[in-house]
């Protein structure tokens, strides 16, 4: 076991956690050897986003295990990768951060390339997979993604789907402020970036379970990321529509002097079908645009907390000696001088976690 750390750690993994519970004891193998290779003070974030197997009493396991390095925060449902990494983010202490799957496709031991990156003076750094294992559909789909979100939102990430990136302090905290209820985390730190950069990582075959993410989610994703950084698709919408008024101004001048000139034109019932049929359907698409934008707007008036945390397992930082003409046991000077509760070995389940750990906390209010 690596030697305690007794200051803020230099460096914080968040790993998101739903139903992993076939690959987390793999997880737990790989990662901190990897992190104690490193050689930096580290702690690692679990996030359990309302898992329903028994990730929330292995993560529980893992951290009686090594509690100096190990924090889990335990969701209080299920909200989604990119809130239960801003939970993730809101508990990091790290002066770095950097965000892994848990599902090993990104090996742990490259995190030493995120860090030399960080080492060369980068503040942003993203990450490239080598020889991707996705099925075909999905490599397809997201190079066409990354190539309509790099012109509609100058974003430039080559390879967006990929989560295994590093941020530093400034951008993390930046991130903290924000309090959109739909983002796109990797998107959002490139836009508080100053020094971005990019690296290719490995990527390995999933070690067990399935993709969280099906056909439906991924659309989702990709609206969040193109109308939370953008309003092009609006401003392209309303272009199209100029050029359809004064296409159609066009056509009922010619349509009109054709009459004068020539007279009544028989026929073209289905040509008008078709040209009626055309305009219905980018009005629909238009609408369909709007609601999306008009959505989000909703979902943010409302002011629901993006997450809600259940319970946190973690030890408190090291109480500071008393400052001079302040009492030992003053307000000030004993912050953490209760006794920790014994750390609780291998919980059936998530509930079981709430005696003697901090209260229910939430995303702050607005």
């Amino acid at each position: 076991m690596a030697p305690a750390d007794t200051g803020a750690p230099t460096l914080s993994v968040v790993i998101p956690v739903y139903n992993e519970e076939p690959g987390l004891q793999a997880l737990f193998d790989r990662l901190y050897p990897a992190l104690d290779a490193l050689g930096l003070s580290y702690e690692v974030i679990f996030v359990d986003d309302g898992s329903r197997d028994r990730s929330a009493a292995l993560l529980a396991e893992q951290y009686a295990r090594r509690p100096r390095h190990t924090r889990v925060v335990i969701l209080d449902g299920n909200f989604g990768q990119h809130r239960a990494l801003l939970a993730g983010f809101s508990k990091a202490r790290g002066e770095r951060l950097v965000t892994l799957d848990a599902d090993l496709q990104n090996p742990p031991e490259d995190i030493g390339l995120l860090m030399a990156a960080m080492d060369a003076g980068h503040d942003y750094v993203g990450s490239i997979r080598r020889l991707r294992q996705d099925v075909a559909w999905r490599r397809w789909a997201s190079r066409a993604m990354n190539r309509l979100r790099e012109r509609t939102s100058r974003i430039k990430m080559t390879d967006q789907g990929c989560m295994f990136r590093a941020y530093s302090r400034r951008i993390v905290d930046a991130i903290n402020q924000c309090r959109e209820m739909n983002t796109f985390l990797p998107a959002l730190a490139y836009t508080f970036a100053i020094n971005p950069t990019e690296v290719t990582v490995g990527h390995e075959e999933r070690f067990a379970g399935e993709s969280k993410y099906s056909l439906y989610s991924l659309v989702r994703l990709n609206f969040d990321l193109m109308t939370g950084f953008s309003v092009l698709p609006l401003q392209v919408f309303s272009m199209l529509g100029m050029a359809v008024a004064l296409l159609s101004g066009a056509l009922f001048v010619l349509l009109g002097a054709r009459r004068l000139i020539i007279g009544p034109e028989e026929g073209g019932l289905f040509t008008l079908f078709a040209l009626l049929f055309f305009l219905v359907g980018i009005a629909l698409f238009g609408i369909g645009l709007l609601g999306e934008y008009i959505g989000r707007i909703y979902q943010e008036v409302r002011e629901r907390p993006r997450y809600l945390i259940r319970a946190v397992l973690e030890e408190l930082p090291p109480e500071r000696p008393p400052r001079g003409g302040e009492r030992a046991g003053s307000a000030r000077g004993a912050r953490a001088a209760a006794p920790l509760p014994a750390p609780v070995p291998a919980p059936p389940s998530p509930q079981a976690l709430l005696p003697g750990l901090d209260p229910v906390d939430a995303d702050p209010p607005r």
